[in-house]
């Protein structure tokens, strides 16, 4: 309750809450009282307990709803920036790539000239640095002492450099077989940090990271 009215917070998180992987797994978490990103989040759970209809979020995206779809859609974005003549740039990361169709939007977005930088942990199906197929994509995997489990993802949008985090991995069972949500980072300060501090390392490390051929 905040000057006589009662003011929604939501905490977000790119991993569970668990006592044990808590030890071993980095994630990032958001906080937050922007009142759209609380609505959702209000909707989204009155919608799993089953009390009320699917509703139509505003700002999160969630599977098996919209998730899929909504990725799908920034990517080509970006994808038809760069046909267009202007700058089309994605930075990914997660733990695992496999899912068949974002594998091919990534592709057609290399193929407009869009440049795309993955780094996937673990398991991925993607196939960098292929001769007219994904020539502008690399693809490098950091593994140090603890589980990198946070999900970031960047899309330059002409300028607007929209940020997201997620719980979800960009893998079937992420998309179709689970509840997850993917969130934007809106708040120009914790945007600058997260791609400071949760994109830009990886990218640059010349220690750690092994670089996909």
């Amino acid at each position: 309750r905040e000057s006589g009215k009662l003011v929604r917070y939501v905490h977000l998180g790119t991993g569970n809450y668990h006592a044990g992987t808590a030890k071993a797994y980095t994630d990032i978490g958001l906080m937050t009282s922007n009142p759209e990103i609380c609505a959702d989040v209000h909707g989204l759970f009155s919608q799993l307990s089953g009390l009320a209809p699917a509703v139509k979020l505003k700002r999160l995206m969630a599977s098996p709803f919209t998730l899929h779809s909504g990725l799908l859609a920034k990517i080509e974005r970006e994808g038809k920036l760069a046909r267009s003549g202007k700058k089309g740039h994605i930075i990914a990361k997660m733990n695992a790539l496999n899912e068949a169709s974002v594998i091919q939007a990534l592709y057609r977005a290399s193929q407009d000239g869009a440049k795309i930088e993955l780094m996937v942990r673990g398991a991925c199906c993607l196939r960098p640095g292929v001769p007219g197929l994904s020539d502008n994509i690399s693809v490098r995997s950091v593994v140090g002492r603890f589980l990198e489990h946070s999900r970031v993802f960047y899309f330059e949008n002409a300028g607007a450099e929209d940020v997201y985090l997620a719980s979800a991995d960009w893998m079937d069972r992420n998309f179709f077989r689970r509840i997850e949500l993917c969130f934007p980072v809106l708040d120009a300060g914790s945007k600058r940090r997260v791609i400071r501090e949760g994109l830009q390392p990886y990218l640059e490390d010349n220690s750690q990271a092994w670089v996909m051929l």
